[in-house]
């Protein structure tokens, strides 16, 4: 029924019969076919820093916020105004990039471009928001769950179908292997059956050399004598734990569901000498002036090719 619905949906829009606003100005829809994982945030990051020299607005929904309609999101946001990824992104990039959420992303862009001059609008999780003509669709799809393996809900992870993917511009496969060869590349490629006017690229996760929390930053391996409590509410956090597990030698992890509302009881948990969390989960623990809470940086990386200004309709 699922699939039924959503066939039904995009043939709709493909026909005209549902229709998707265009603007005069670059649209740039970040998404996945997948519930959630595939690191859509560091990929609209990644595009925030490639895109420096132009001013750039960032348009979300703001998931798991209190609030409703469109909101423009400060550097003092509160994850609980806005969502976490957007509290995340504004306060990294401070007043270089405008941010804002809406439900509507017609209403949310009509908006900014009313307010403010911009040069591009960078759409985050919107593969699936039709109602908008994008000038470029990046699909992410998670090396170890490609779409073309996974089925749509509730049989498997999938918001649409997979032929959703022909829409797509680029496609990143992401959180890849670093060692990953060409001929892994190859077979990627075939199995997700990429057309030939769509870019293929492959990315994986960087994890920094330092924690950092307020006004303190430390090298990681310089907390390897500590117990240290690793603190994810993400969609896929094995990554992070992994990584954790592989630098340092006392390691308990914590897993809390993706957007997690901590509370003062939730961090009587961790008895720990050190707690190391997300970026993401950092901007809603941060307010409990926790003196041994850290957060460990990454960022989105290519493996060989990489997507520049030239691979987008800019």
């Amino acid at each position: 029924m699922y699939d039924g619905i959503t066939r039904v949906r995009n043939w709709a829009f493909d026909k005209g019969l549902l229709v998707s606003k265009s603007y005069d100005i670059p649209v740039i829809a970040v998404g996945n076919l997948s519930t959630g994982g595939t690191g859509k945030t560091p990929m609209v990051e990644y595009l925030i820093d490639l895109l420096a020299n132009k001013r750039v607005a960032v348009l979300s929904r703001g998931y798991g916020r209190k609030t409703r309609g469109f909101k423009y999101v400060g550097t003092d946001s509160l994850p609980k105004e806005v969502g976490d990824e957007p509290a995340q992104i504004k306060q990294k990039f401070g007043n270089s990039i405008i941010s804002a959420v809406c439900e509507s992303r017609v209403e949310g862009i009509d908006r900014i471009i009313s307010q403010n001059t911009v040069d591009v609008i960078i759409l985050d999780d919107a593969y699936q928001h039709r109602y908008i003509k994008a000038s470029d669709y990046i699909l992410l799809t998670s090396y170890d769950k490609l779409y073309s393996d996974d089925f749509v809900l509730p049989a498997g992870n999938l918001r649409e179908s997979r032929k959703g993917a022909s829409r797509a511009t680029c496609i990143v496969v992401t959180k890849c292997p670093v060692d990953l060869t060409d001929q892994n590349r190859l077979e990627i490629k075939k199995k997700l059956r990429v057309l030939p006017e769509q870019k293929l690229f492959f990315s994986y996760i960087d994890y920094q050399q330092n924690v950092i929390s307020e006004g303190e930053l430390f090298p990681l391996k310089s907390l390897d004598n500590q117990t240290i409590a690793a603190v994810a509410g993400i969609a896929k956090p094995a990554f992070f734990f992994k990584h954790l597990e592989e630098n340092l030698n006392n390691v308990v992890t914590y897993t809390y569901q993706d957007h997690f509302d901590y509370n003062h009881s939730t961090l009587q948990n961790w008895s720990e000498d050190v707690i190391i969390t997300t970026e993401k989960d950092y901007v809603k623990l941060k307010k409990f002036k926790q003196l041994n809470l850290f957060y460990l940086p990454i960022k989105n990386k290519f493996l060989g090719n990489k997507l520049e200004l030239n691979d987008l309709n800019i």
